[in-house]
């Protein structure tokens, strides 16, 4: 197994916010969306607000690329989503303008290490790719679970960390072969700086939730499903 090799928590240049959203993430983002809609049916979850609005709470939204998909796709989503880096944030704004859907997505600056919601704020808490980031996921694991009422959903995707070099290689040259150098770069430094399956059940277990929560759900994720009580 390679070990953990940590990047920048925030990406905070143009460039790299640039890169990031010029990247092709569509199938991603999308099966992303279904999976979590298909979580929140499956568990159950509804609206707790008298007007059937489900309140949904994106953590590391980057250029909110994950949000729109999903109020395009779900008409009662609304979704507050935050990020550390103004620069993605820039760019959310933008795409959440162009997509027309401003009155259902509000983007801000925050911290999922210190959320700034009271708890139990949100029918649901999801968040894709932000654990690699961090280079301690217990905190974050406990701040998001706090903010999601009891009876709601936790739904977190990230990437696995490869057991070699060679299956980074492999996976860069899969999934990001049409990318440009810089973009299969950060896609390289995730992989390096992602959780195996086990250290994200030990995160999970050590924040007080379910480690069976997590489990694999493709050659390059874990993804974390559960109600919170």
């Amino acid at each position: 197994m390679i070990p953990r090799t940590l990047e920048p928590e925030v990406m905070e240049s143009a460039d790299e916010a640039r890169d990031y959203d010029a990247m092709d993430h569509s199938a991603v983002n999308d099966a992303f969306v279904a999976d979590f809609l298909s979580a929140l049916d499956a568990f159950g979850v509804e609206a707790a607000a008298s007007d059937q609005r489900v309140m949904v709470l994106d953590t590391g939204t980057g250029t909110a690329l994950i949000p729109i998909a999903l109020a395009q796709r779900h008409d009662s989503c609304v979704i507050t989503a935050v990020d550390l880096s103004e620069e993605m944030l820039r760019i959310a704004r933008r795409n959440i303008e162009d997509a027309r859907l401003n009155g259902r997505i509000d983007v801000s600056i925050g911290d999922c290490k210190a959320l700034r919601f009271a708890d139990g704020s949100f029918d649901a808490v999801m968040s894709n790719s932000i654990i690699h980031h961090l280079p301690e996921p217990v905190g974050p694991l406990v701040e998001m679970a706090r903010v999601v009422r009891r009876g709601g959903l936790l739904f977190l995707r990230d990437l696995l960390r490869p057991d070699s070099i060679r299956d980074v290689d492999r996976l860069v040259d899969m999934y990001a072969a049409h990318e440009s150098a810089h973009a299969r770069q950060l896609f390289r430094d995730s992989l390096h700086a992602a959780l195996t399956l086990e250290e994200a059940r030990h995160a999970l277990a050590t924040a007080g939730l379910s480690p069976d929560m997590a489990r694999q759900t493709s050659d390059r994720h874990w993804t974390v499903t559960g109600l919170v009580h």
